[in-house]
């Protein structure tokens, strides 16, 4: 095979110990080193003074990153693999076998590098990927709380849409620190908008029986709640302080169907702005996991579930396609109906959030403002044939184009 690399370096990455394989040629020099910072240092010292041209290792856990950023301090050519493309023969599993290996792939230009964003979006992508930690962590907090007002015959979420909501906390907060049953002037007056008038509503769902211990852990895990919402609000400030120079591009990303500001800045902090990355929209969106997947054996088209890839930005996108089909009038909403009747709903779904990641690509590529195509977008071609189509189901259910009427055999 064709030597890509003369002077490469393969590296077995642990939490303890770096197992590096030097290969000059057909000659290869192995070294253990330690993970603290001066260990990493006298690896890429080592390097630097072979002159060694590109380095590679597993995407193992987070162990990758400490050599990674010391690697790119240090301007030396490094590439992240992920593990599954490099798996050794079976048989042959140790340390020093894996770093050959993975020193003799690299040599043959047999690996592809994973996309590792520069340092400053990486940190933007860390603070974004927590506060989306923490809105799933209150969430489930959220149905907890729900669970044990349901224990305590506490039926509020029967009669509120939101039992976070303002109207909701002020009733929990006066229910729990009291030992008597709610009056109704204390329910009226902790009643906003159209709750107003579902006072007698609110008080029948509120005949409960806590006991003392679960009012206890139910204000522990209001107080849980509210702590959240703090960290939540913190992370949305911090996010938008060092995402200023996103702010062009959150602006039209926020224009497509179903993104608002959090989710626009959770996508870019994936993907970043620059698209040169992704040769083209397929590349971003294989990269993402929302492409097809290609499984074909025989001639015989098997299962084209979509591929792995980057569980945030699919996870967003998907949330994001749920919101859009709700807005009727928009062309992301007609694809799903179009869609939703012989694929299901959540292959409609991934659809719908895979053309909105082809639109992000080329917002961010070209430069341009997201156009919708409009509702009646898939109505514009084959107007005959779906006129024929359709006239042909009527006549079918007994429909007479002479009266247009239905007849009585159809009735």
């Amino acid at each position: 095979m064709d030597v890509t690399y003369e002077r490469c370096c393969g590296i077995d990455v642990h939490k303890r110990s770096i197992v590096a394989c030097l290969r000059c040629g057909k000659k290869q020099e192995i070294r253990t080193f330690g993970t603290t910072s001066k260990e990493i240092r006298a690896l890429a010292k080592w390097l630097w003074d072979e002159k060694c041209q590109m380095a590679a290792m597993e995407s193992t856990g987070s162990y990758w990153k400490p050599v990674y950023n010391l690697f790119e301090t240090s301007h030396l050519g490094v590439m992240i693999v992920n593990a599954r493309n490099m798996k050794n023969v079976p048989g042959r599993k140790t340390d020093v076998k894996d770093a050959e290996w993975i020193a003799d792939l690299l040599q043959h230009g047999l690996l592809s590098a994973s996309y590792i964003p520069k340092r400053e979006q990486r940190e933007l992508r860390e603070v974004s990927r927590y506060r989306k930690s923490l809105i799933a962590e209150r969430a489930r907090e959220l149905n907890r709380l729900q669970k044990m007002l349901e224990g305590g015959n506490i039926k509020l979420s029967s009669v509120v849409s939101n039992i976070n909501g303002k109207s909701s906390r002020s009733l929990l907060q006066k229910l729990l620190k009291k030992d008597a049953p709610l009056q109704k002037d204390e329910v009226e007056e902790s009643l906003h908008g159209a709750l107003r008038h579902k006072v007698e509503d609110v008080m029948q769902a509120l005949d409960g029986f806590l006991t003392p211990l679960q009012k206890q852990l139910i204000l522990q895990v209001v107080d849980h709640i509210d702590d959240m919402t703090k960290r939540i609000g913190q992370m949305d400030k911090l996010v938008k302080q060092y995402s200023s120079g996103y702010e062009d591009a959150i602006e039209k990303l926020d224009e497509i169907p179903g993104i608002g500001r959090q989710s626009a800045e959770t996508i870019l902090a994936e993907t970043g702005l620059d698209m040169s990355r992704f040769a083209t929209e397929k590349h971003l969106s294989s990269w993402a996991g929302l492409s097809p997947g290609n499984n074909e054996s025989a001639g015989k088209r098997q299962s084209g579930r979509t591929t792995k890839g980057n569980a945030t930005l699919k996870t967003t996108l998907i949330q994001c396609a749920k919101a859009a089909i709700k807005k009727k009038d928009s062309f992301l909403s007609a694809q799903y109906d179009r869609l939703v009747v012989r694929r299901g709903a959540k292959r409609a779904t991934v659809a719908v959030a895979h053309t909105m990641l082809i639109a992000i690509y080329h917002i961010l590529k070209l430069g341009e403002p997201f156009i919708d195509l409009g509702a009646d977008y898939y109505n514009k071609f084959n107007k005959e044939r779906k006129i024929n189509s359709y006239l042909t189901k009527l006549k079918k259910l007994g429909w007479q184009p002479e009266t247009a009427t239905f007849s009585a055999a159809s009735t």
